[in-house]
């Protein structure tokens, strides 16, 4: 019989560590690393990774798989890119502890917060749960190519204990933030890794209402903080608009404080307020010296919309012309946007709606940006010139930014993109990324993999990672192994996952094969694979060679095999010790 499962043999192996690469074999034996180096040895299968990377399985903690998870065995597109633990719930938002009657708020909040359509929502979910212990059950009965791990989202506590009274912004008192915090702490007991807020107001529900947490005061926060130590476990998420840096922390500090558990928060750089984010980062490093974990959750590129005649937004969403045509077919659309007449039409309007201002209606004066506004190819380009903008390629080419704007859309049959970074890309340039993503209390983080599915595709975060800042970027990369240890390592620690990130005996088997060299992100698509035909961005990346989840192979060569080995992960894991089972 051979002694091993699984040899990747002859790979340059990133261990996760922070290391620099070096020629060895993995093993692997019952999903668990079983030797790292020169293994002596028999298996029942080898893959040779002569020539290739060979890492740990991305843990990305940042995601929004809660409806997905329910009625879907893979994570895509996580899982396309190297991704072999999700954990999902964060911002507040998700779909447990519910009463029947709130099923409809719960999915407004969802699909207003994250973007994820309501019609498939309401055909996707089988509601068969009410407390977040039978919602991680629901999740932990269908088998997945990745693991998750689940959280507990304010926003449907506050529903849940206070009614119409939560989502009316009312305050908590000492009744409901006691409930709330034994419902958090009975969520954690259960298995979920921690508790999620919300206090922003970019997220609102469906219905345009703002998230039902927004306003929630310091002691319903330090409150259910307090029964999320009770437990004993746990971590807690925020993001916040930190209006008030000071105050604000004021708060989370006392969260953690109270509480004793590790928070992480989302970072990133507003053009508006371009120095504000290190701020953040200068409480978050204050805090960590006076002993309390706190860790920047960070984007690995810009926060940017995509815009499209078949997704959410584009530049003439909100002209009174385009709506005509807007609940035709796509086919039909492009023929009449063809046409010169009505395209005359069309852009006459909008110049119209420019001068009389009628374009700050619906978001209108941030789709019609054209100044950062930029066509999105094959092999997309997340950090382009201001010299590349619709604007200014426009007023080289002797044309205006509308009419260039709509002959992109119009581009491959009106499947043509375009791509507004509205955060993190300041002065024209991702330089604030770089000092985000090096900071020593930091971790990559929000790609909000299967949320925002009609506006963002930003699942691929990881793939940019390795690919851009670790090899492609002029204005300069970042060390290979630093990165694959934050992207592992660190944010599985971050979560208190302490058995998988690495690549050493006794931590869980999961690892990818890549091809470094060939690593590459393909332009979105749109799918309409949802419940009820719903409408998703998906991202393809060449280079991740194979996938591995607790010693199987999940995907090869970017395609999906059989095997479905992820599970639902219940609570945090402790240090794994050699010889140790999953």
């Amino acid at each position: 019989m051979a002694e091993f499962d699984l040899i990747v043999r002859d790979g340059s192996v990133i261990d996760g560590t922070g290391s620099p690469a070096r020629p060895a074999d993995v093993a692997v034996k019952h999903g668990v690393i079983a030797a790292v180096g020169d293994v002596d040895g028999t298996a029942r299968r080898t893959i040779d990774a002569d020539g290739a990377l060979v890492i740990p399985g991305i843990v990305d903690i940042h995601a929004h798989y809660d409806g997905q998870a329910t009625w879907e065995e893979r994570m895509q597109p996580s899982s396309w890119h190297g991704v072999t633990t999700v954990v999902m719930g964060n911002c507040g938002v998700g779909f447990a502890p519910v009463h029947d009657a709130d099923h409809d708020k719960l999915i407004e909040l969802m699909e207003g917060v994250e973007d994820i359509p309501g019609a498939a929502l309401h055909e996707g979910l089988a509601w068969d749960w009410n407390s977040f212990p039978e919602f991680l059950d629901a999740v932990d009965a269908r088998p997945h190519d990745i693991d998750i791990a689940a959280q507990v989202p304010h926003g449907a506590l506050r529903l849940h204990v206070m009614g119409e009274r939560g989502a009316n912004h009312e305050d908590a008192t000492p009744d409901d933030i006691a409930a709330m915090a034994e419902l958090a702490r009975n969520g954690i007991a259960a298995g979920a890794l921690g508790f999620t807020t919300s206090r922003t107001r970019n997220h609102r529900t469906s219905t345009g209402a703002y998230t039902p947490t927004l306003t929630a005061a310091p002691d319903e926060l330090i409150g259910i903080a307090e029964g999320v130590g009770a437990s004993g476990a746990g971590v807690l998420q925020v993001v916040s608009d930190f209006l008030d840096v000071d105050d604000e922390f004021r708060t989370l500090r006392t969260m953690v404080e109270r509480s004793g558990r590790p928070m992480s928060i989302s970072v990133a750089r507003n053009p508006l307020l371009p120095d504000a984010f290190r701020d953040i980062l200068d409480h978050i490093t204050a805090a960590n010296a006076d002993g309390l974990t706190m860790t920047g959750q960070v984007a690995a590129r810009a926060v940017g919309l995509i815009l499209g005649l078949e997704l959410t937004l584009h530049p003439f969403l909100t002209n009174s012309v385009y709506a005509e045509v807007a609940d035709l077919s796509l086919a039909e659309r492009v023929a009449a946007l063809r046409t010169p007449t009505f395209r005359e039409r069309l852009l006459a309007r909008h110049r119209e709606q420019f001068r009389s201002r009628e374009r700050d209606k619906l978001g209108g004066s941030l789709i019609t940006k054209f100044e950062l506004l930029f066509e999105l190819g094959d092999r997309p380009d997340y950090e382009p010139t201001l010299d590349d903008s619709i604007a200014a390629r426009a007023r080289r080419d002797g044309t205006t930014a509308e009419e260039l704007a709509l002959d992109v859309l119009l581009a491959d049959g009106g499947r043509g993109m375009l791509y507004l970074p509205f955060l993190n890309y300041v002065d024209g340039n991702l330089d604030g990324v770089h000092e985000m993503l090096t900071h020593p209390h930091t971790v990559p983080g929000l790609g909000d993999g299967g949320a925002h599915v009609g506006t963002i595709c930003d699942g691929s975060f990881p793939t940019t990672l390795l690919q851009y800042w670790g090899r492609d970027r002029e204005r300069g990369t970042i060390d290979l192994p630093f990165l694959v240890q934050r992207h592992c390592q660190g944010t599985a620690r971050t979560v208190g996952l302490h058995d998988r990130g690495v690549l050493a005996p006794g931590h869980r088997a999961d690892l990818n094969v890549v091809d470094f060299d060939r690593l590459a992100l393909h332009k979105p698509t749109v799918v309409h694979d949802l419940p009820a035909g719903g409408r998703r961005l998906l991202q393809r990346a060449d280079g991740w060679l194979h996938t591995i989840v607790a010693g199987q192979e999940t995907y090869r060569d970017g395609e999906a095999t059989e095997a479905l080995p992820g599970r639902l992960i219940r609570g945090g894991r402790a240090t794994p010790t050699p010889g140790a089972t999953s």
